[in-house]
């Protein structure tokens, strides 16, 4: 039985890869001026196909239709090698990143702000409405 239909674990996956990603940033703008340095990207659409994938259940009628549940996918941590910002070869765009950050820093937050919902209505009902 699940005290919230899964409601949390999707949250739990979310702040994952929130954190990878906001780990994935520094480390980008750490090493913007490192010479030939190649910024690193987090894919997303892996993150949220695994997420629809395991909520959606579907029967396929023929076998040339597409699967709605793969195999789990992990986050992906890529490399961008098709831009160069610096004479250097570094491909960091510091003001790319520091916005990527502060948009990171606000899902962030947002996703602790509603597992602590979560936590505080199941503390609530525990309390008996208290």
């Amino acid at each position: 039985m699940s005290l919230f239909s899964g409601t949390i674990q999707t949250l739990e996956n979310s702040l994952d890869y929130a954190s990878v990603k906001n780990k994935t940033i520094a480390h980008n703008i750490s090493n913007v001026d490192t010479a030939n340095f190649k910024a690193k990207r987090v894919q997303f659409n892996d993150v949220l196909k695994n997420e629809l994938s395991e909520q959606f259940q579907a029967t396929r009628t023929n076998e040339r239709h597409i699967p709605f549940s793969d195999n789990k996918s992990k986050i992906h941590i890529t490399t961008d090698h098709s831009t160069m910002y610096n004479h250097n070869g570094n491909n960091v765009d510091i003001e790319k990143e520091m916005t990527e950050l502060a948009k990171n820093q606000i899902y962030y937050q947002g996703l602790v702000d509603r597992i602590n919902g979560k936590f505080n209505s199941l503390q609530s009902v525990i309390r008996g409405g208290r």
